[in-house]
């Protein structure tokens, strides 16, 4: 399995909007992509506008599939404005 592990740091003013269509993200994963194993979305509880998504793909190549899909590319273009950082880190799971 193919691990990944996403962190975003978003401006305060959009915070709301940025759950609201990450959520989405998430369902429109799981729902398209049969490679598309979990996808998580957490918020730290002392900074509301900390996230992180957790993501299991069967494989790298699925991953890839999941960045070229046309709603991956419209959430990128949509949150683009609000992220202040953000940081991706790929794992290979071994259990």
């Amino acid at each position: 399995m193919f691990v990944v592990a996403v962190q975003f740091t978003i401006k305060p003013e959009f915070v709301s909007a940025f759950r609201e269509r990450v959520l989405k993200q998430a369902s429109d994963s799981l729902a398209n992509e049969k490679a598309c194993q979990q996808f998580e979305v957490s918020i730290d509880p002392e900074a509301d506008n900390q996230f992180f998504l957790y993501e299991i793909y069967d494989n790298a190549a699925a991953f890839d599939q999941h960045r070229a899909a046309d709603y991956f590319h419209d959430f990128s273009a949509s949150v683009g404005p609000w992220v202040e950082s953000k940081s991706l880190k790929t794992w290979h799971q071994i259990s």
